[in-house]
């Protein structure tokens, strides 16, 4: 397992204010299999996972495990940094300003509906621009 997920289920358990006993408990699991999850050592199943978000009330966490426990997540969906409301707003209308600066080349490129390739860099810097808004969208649905 990825070092980069491996305190998520435990970082979220502990925001819930939960002990692994309790938490374990509400789960319907053991403790041993929590801890597993907590240290990395093992990936939830995706039903204890959804239990994690409904009883730590971690809406975040859903997103966390599929970006981070599969291939599909990994490769294809974007970035999320988690934080406090108005940092993540702030983060958005920065993002949202860097695509509303980019928007004519959008509008050049996309218009005849084929990204010729000249323009595959500047459509990967789209792609990568529109990614970060995405992102920075879904940080403050997700905010704390």
């Amino acid at each position: 397992m990825q070092h980069e997920y491996t305190n998520i289920y435990k970082s979220a358990r502990k925001n819930a204010g939960l002990t692994q006993e309790e938490a374990a408990e509400q789960l319907f699991i053991s403790v041993r299999s929590l801890t597993e999850y907590e240290s990395g050592r093992t990936t939830p199943p995706d039903d204890v996972v959804c239990r994690m978000v409904e009883i730590y009330k971690a809406k975040y966490l859903a997103y966390l495990h599929l970006k981070n426990s599969t291939e599909v997540g990994r490769r294809f969906l974007p970035d999320l940094h988690i934080m406090d409301l108005p940092r993540s707003v702030l983060r958005l209308q920065k993002e949202v300003k860097d695509v509303t600066d980019i928007h004519p080349e959008i509008v050049d490129v996309a218009c005849d509906g084929t990204i010729e390739e000249h323009e595959q860099k500047t459509w990967q810097d789209i792609e990568k621009e529109l990614l970060e808004m995405v992102g920075a969208g879904l940080s403050v649905v997700f905010a704390r």
